[in-house]
C-alpha cells in the first residue's frame, strides 16, 4: 500500500499546476515512504537471528545509499540525455526522473513482498490479535495500542528521540538547501530561474550520490566497529564527521573540492540509517518490534515537521543566507552527538551458543 501511495505522488508530481496540490502530493509522498519503510524495518528484526540484526539493518543503509546514489545521478545524466521542456519552463527529464522513481517504487517493493514470506503468528500470538479483534473495532485497538506503547516506552529510548529531534530536523535543512548553498557558493547566484540554479541542482545531484556512495561504503564496517567500540560512541562519532562536514561545506567555491567534506556526512548517513536501530531493538520486547518501529517513525517525522513548520522564521535569524542553514544543520548535528552521551546503552551478552542476545529494559524490569 505504501509504494502503490508513493508511485501514484511521483507520476502526478510533474503535472501539478497549483501549490495546494503540491502540498497534497507531498504530503501523499512523506505519509506512503514512511507507510512502505517501517515494516521494513521490522521486517529486519523478525527474521533475523539476534546476532545478525545489525548487519540488517545496516545491510539496508547500504542499499538505500546505493538507490539514493543512483536517482542523484541520473538527475545529471537525464539533463543529458533529454533535452527541452514544456511552455511552463519544467525540462522533460524531471519528468522523466518522476516517471522512473514511480516505476522503481513499486517494482523494487513487490520483489520483496513477493519473493520474502512473512512469518506466520504464534499461537498465542494469533490468539492476542483474535482477542483484541473481539474486544472491539481494529482501528481504535491500534490507536491505544500505539498509546501504551508510547507511555511504556523505555527510558533509554525516550532519550534516543531527543537526539532525533536533532538529526533529522538537520537533515531536513540540508536537503532543501543545499541546492541553493551550491548555486550561491560555487556558481555565483541565488536565483532559482537562473541557468546556474540549474547547473548547481544538477551538481548537487552528484555531491548527493556521492555521498550516498560513502554511505554504501562504510555500512558495513560500522557492523563490525559498533560491535567492538558500542553503537553509541559509533552514532556519536559519526554524526561529529557530518558537523565538521557541513561546517566546512558552504566555504568552498570550488565544484570538485565539494566533494571532500560531503564524506562526512556520508559516514553520519550511513549511521543514522542503521546504527540507532541496533539499540533500539535492544530497548523493547520482540513482541513489539513492530508497533515501537512506527514510533520511532514518528521521531522522525515528527522533527521534519517541525521543522519545516519553524525553519522560515530560523532562516531570517541567519541571515537568509543558505550557507548559514547548512552550518546551523552541522550544529544540530554535534548537539545530537552530545545527546548521545546521555544513552545508557542495553548491554549485550551471550548465550551458551554464543550468539548475540540482548536483554531489553522493559523484559528485565519484569525480571
Amino acid at each position: 500500500m505504501g509504494a502503490t501511495g508513493c508511485a501514484i505522488g511521483l507520476f502526478l508530481f510533474p503535472f501539478v499546476a497549483a501549490v495546494w496540490m503540491a502540498v497534497l502530493l507531498l504530503w501523499l509522498l512523506d505519509i506512503s515512504n514512511n507507510t512502505a519503510m517501517e515494516p521494513y524495518r521490522a521486517f529486519i528484526a523478525d527474521r533475523l537471528p539476534p546476532s545478525q540484526v545489525g548487519k540488517g539493518f545496516l545491510a539496508q543503509s547500504f542499499f538505500t545509499g546505493l538507490g539514493i546514489t543512483l536517482a542523484n545521478v541520473s538527475l545529471f545524466v537525464f539533463q543529458s540525455l533529454i533535452v527541452g521542456g514544456t511552455a511552463a519552463g519544467i525540462p522533460y527529464w524531471v519528468f522523466g526522473s518522476f516517471m522512473l522513481g514511480s516505476v522503481f517504487s513499486i517494482g523494487t517493493v513487490l520483489v520483496s513482498v513477493i519473493s520474502t514470506p512473512e512469518l506466520p503468528p504464534t499461537p498465542s500470538e494469533m490468539a492476542e490479535l483474535q482477542r483484541k479483534k473481539e474486544a472491539g473495532n481494529a482501528a481504535v485497538s491500534t490507536f491505544k495500542e500505539i498509546w501504551e506503547a508510547i507511555v511504556e516506552m523505555p527510558v533509554q529510548l525516550r532519550k534516543l528521540a531527543l537526539v532525533y529531534l536533532f538529526q533529522w530536523y538537520a537533515m531536513n535543512c540540508y536537503w532543501q538547501y543545499v541546492a541553493l548553498t551550491v548555486s550561491d557558493s560555487v556558481f555565483g547566484s541565488t536565483d532559482t530561474h537562473s541557468p546556474e540554479y540549474a547547473e548547481a541542482v544538477g551538481w548537487t545531484g552528484l555531491v548527493n550520490g556521492a555521498y550516498n556512495i560513502v554511505t554504501a561504503c562504510v555500512a558495513f564496517a560500522l557492523v563490525a566497529l559498533a560491535r567492538r567500540f558500542g553503537a553509541k560512541y559509533v552514532h556519536m562519532a559519526a554524526l561529529l564527521c557530518a558537523t565538521v562536514g557541513l561546517l566546512i561545506f558552504p566555504h568552498i567555491t570550488d565544484r570538485y573540492l565539494l566533494f571532500l567534506p560531503i564524506i562526512g556526512l556520508g559516514i553520519a548517513w550511513a549511521s543514522i540509517m542503521g546504527v540507532p536501530y541496533i539499540m533500539a531493538v535492544r530497548m523493547v520486547p520482540s513482541s513489539r518490534y513492530g508497533v515501537y518501529m512506527g514510533v520511532i517513525n514518528m521521531m522522525i517525522v515528527i522533527p521534519m515537521l517541525i521543522q519545516t513548520l519553524t525553519f522560515g522564521a530560523v532562516y531570517n535569524l541567519l541571515g537568509g543566507v543558505p550557507g548559514n542553514a547548512i552550518m546551523f544543520a552541522g550544529v544540530l548535528l554535534g548537539l545530537a552527538a552530545i545527546a548521545m552521551l546521555w544513552i545508557k546503552e542495553p548491554p549485550i551478552v551471550k548465550d551458551m551458543d554464543e550468539v548475540l542476545v540482548t536483554v531489553p529494559d522493559s523484559l528485565a524490569r519484569e525480571a
